[in-house]
């Protein structure tokens, strides 16, 4: 891969792409890694999968149209890069070997196995709202995801999955119901709500 301008030590073209690059795109890098880890629900998986994308965006920076929606414009990169990624290890799956290990290490090291999404899940407040979360079906998962945490518009998720405007509008709406009735169930359970009212 080449970059057209993007290291140009005299302050042409070059540095002020890289500069722009440096400005916009560098203060999203936190973002792109909450989105990674939803995506991989793995931190090392996660950093490779924004190391990916930061670099992918670096050397198309020339190409992106300012004015254009530069959110959707790497959220599209860093989907597109976790289907390659994925459809990869599809094809040759992770081997580990285990020769030497005991089952002793093992559990004393599991606390390092788990994965990030679970990280991020303990994280919220409360136990029934990350079961909540982590039970809806990844398709669903992710779209809420896009909509309620990062905020993204319909069309900004449609774009970054590459799925249509409509299927994202009911993936968001099926979601959204699902989590609406297992959390449903923990207020009536706590008495938050009444169990008569649909």
């Amino acid at each position: 891969m080449t970059c057209h301008a993007a290291t140009a030590p005299d302050g042409g073209p070059g540095a002020d792409l890289s500069a722009r690059f440096a400005r916009d795109v560098v203060p999203m890098v936190d973002r792109l890694y909450g989105a990674a880890l939803r995506l991989t629900a793995n931190p090392q998986d996660a950093e490779d999968l924004v190391q990916e994308t930061i670099l992918r965006a670096y050397t198309g920076f020339h190409t992106f149209r300012e004015g254009s929606n530069l959110t959707a414009w790497l959220y599209r990169i860093l989907h597109n890069t976790w289907i390659n990624l994925y459809r990869k290890r599809q094809r040759r799956p992770n081997e580990v070997p285990m020769e030497g290990v005991t089952d002793g290490e093992v559990l004393r090291f599991r606390h390092a196995l788990r994965s990030a999404e679970v990280d991020a899940l303990e994280a919220l407040p409360d136990t029934e709202i990350k079961e909540a979360l982590a039970d809806l079906r990844e398709q669903y998962r992710i779209v809420v995801y896009y909509a309620d945490v990062e905020g993204l518009s319909y069309k900004q998720i449609a774009e970054i999955t590459g799925t249509a405007l409509g299927t994202v509008m009911s993936r968001l709406h099926r979601g959204r119901r699902q989590l609406r009735a297992s959390l449903r169930q923990v207020a009536e359970q706590r008495g938050l709500v009444s169990e008569t009212v649909q």
